[in-house]
């Protein structure tokens, strides 16, 4: 979700500061939560700031570069490993156990795709006669 802008936070503020307005009045003229209002206020009073706080960047990612390195050459050597067989090679390799929806993002990262064979040959029968 975006956060609210500027304008709109600047409005709200100056809307809940005019005398004999309530917060559930403010929150109902702009469409937003009272918490946001009141949110909104303590942060002008804490921080003399209105902006939205940047982005926090979500959690760091479990296996770092070189344990990605590891699986990179786990796969190198035997491009057609299981999950499984990645995580045990990561393992022995002295790396972090991970779990399979780890390995699997790691892997895609990576750019590392399953191959793909035919399981049954082509039709010898010329296609549109």
């Amino acid at each position: 979700m975006k956060a609210y802008s500027l304008d709109l936070r600047e409005r709200v503020l100056a809307a809940s500061q005019q005398p004999g307005r309530t917060l559930p009045q403010v929150a109902a003229q702009f469409s937003v939560s009272r918490s946001f209002v009141n949110k909104l206020r303590r942060r002008q009073r804490t921080s003399g700031s209105l902006a939205a706080l940047p982005h926090a960047g979500g959690p760091a990612p479990l296996l770092d570069a070189a344990a990605r390195q590891q699986v990179n050459e786990c796969l190198r050597q035997q491009p057609d490993a299981t999950l499984a067989e990645v995580g045990q090679a990561l393992v022995a390799a002295g790396g972090p156990l991970a779990s399979a929806a780890t390995l699997c993002r790691v892997v895609a990262g990576l750019d590392w795709r399953r191959k793909k064979r035919v399981s049954m040959p082509p039709s010898v029968t010329a296609s549109g006669s």
